[in-house]
């Protein structure tokens, strides 16, 4: 089981590092002129509506991530055998950094098409609410609610 847990821990850990890695990439794209920022700057109902789309997806997704997560571990992840609770933890976590991820990617992607600091924004509060996804086996276990003396 403590292998299982040590997995779990390292795969929720590439996805949290992919989290950080893509929209630094992302950012490393734009600011060396391989993809053209500013493509919609002239555009100002193209800018109202991509941060629109930016700010409702990411009030969407963070509160979302963080609390329908600790639903599903709450309602049914604790009720079902260990086994199975595992691997919908691993699911359900990986789901969880994927809504962030989706939505730091987006708005670092409306930031730079509109050269506005409206989605640079969004996509730094995206990131600011991953720091309360940070994986680790302690996490894994104390989520799972698995002692040391049950491994």
């Amino acid at each position: 089981m403590e292998e299982e847990i040590r997995q779990i821990a390292r795969r929720l850990n590439i996805y949290y590092a992919l989290l950080w890695i893509v929209p630094l990439i992302g950012m490393i794209v734009f600011e060396t002129d391989i993809l053209p920022a500013g493509a919609w700057a002239d555009n100002g109902s193209a800018i109202y509506v991509a941060e629109t789309v930016g700010i409702l997806l990411a009030v969407g997704c963070i509160p979302l991530s963080l609390r329908l997560f600790n639903l599903v571990l709450i309602k049914k992840i604790d009720l079902i055998p260990l086994t199975d609770a595992m691997r919908l933890y691993k699911r359900w976590a990986g789901i969880r950094l994927l809504l962030l991820g989706v939505a730091v990617c987006v708005n670092l992607l409306i930031y730079y098409l509109t050269l506005n600091s409206t989605g640079g924004l969004a996509a730094l509060i995206a990131l600011t609410a991953s720091l309360f996804c940070l994986p680790g086996k302690q996490k894994v276990r104390s989520d799972l609610h698995v002692t040391t003396e049950e491994v």
